[in-house]
């Protein structure tokens, strides 16, 4: 019985170390232009918008992250992270937009519920995910990419921690300007 279980664990641990290294190979490069794309989604400070896409950003830089899950505790704490320093983003000309598999409804609770303060966009089947090396289904890996105002990959982050995030995008996006 240990050792199905240790054989089930070194499975799941390659599993998840392969998909990552997929995402890697098939993300964007820094230079690239950025993939386009058409999402819904929910900013609570914005009612009447109802498709998001990348030229709505142009002239801006752009943080543009992807994460697993609304309401999880990484993805919480992710989330938060750049809440609190969105007016910080904002004087350097930054906007933020967190994408994930969740349907705008969970966005707006999400939003709510833990006081987000930027775009959530809905990509339920991962097509935009996948364009950014960013889809393993069902969920999206947690990446990260710094969006120029000109629509060039300018930074990326490949499955990164949550933890102090939103911080270290800040101190990337502060060194470009």
């Amino acid at each position: 019985m240990r050792n199905l279980v240790k054989s089930i664990l070194i499975s799941f641990f390659l599993l998840f170390n392969c998909n990552s290294a997929l995402a890697f190979d098939f993300a964007p490069e820094v230079g690239d232009l950025a993939p386009n794309f058409q999402l819904e989604g929910f900013n609570k400070n914005i009612k009447t918008k109802k498709i998001w896409e990348l030229n709505d950003f142009q002239g801006k830089w752009l943080v543009m992250y992807f994460y697993p899950k609304d309401f999880t505790a990484g993805c919480t704490l992710e989330a938060k992270g750049f809440s609190e320093l969105k007016k910080d983003f904002s004087k350097y000309n930054a906007e933020i937009v967190g994408i994930s598999a969740d349907n705008k409804d969970s966005h707006e609770g999400f939003c709510s519920d833990k006081n987000i303060n930027y775009t959530l966009l809905s990509d339920p089947e991962g097509i935009i995910s996948d364009k950014y090396g960013s889809w393993i289904p069902p969920f999206s890996d947690r990446n990260t990419f710094l969006i120029s105002p000109y629509g060039k990959i300018s930074y990326r982050w490949i499955s990164v921690l949550p933890i102090n995030h939103a911080n270290e995008v800040l101190k990337v996006l502060m060194k470009k300007i």
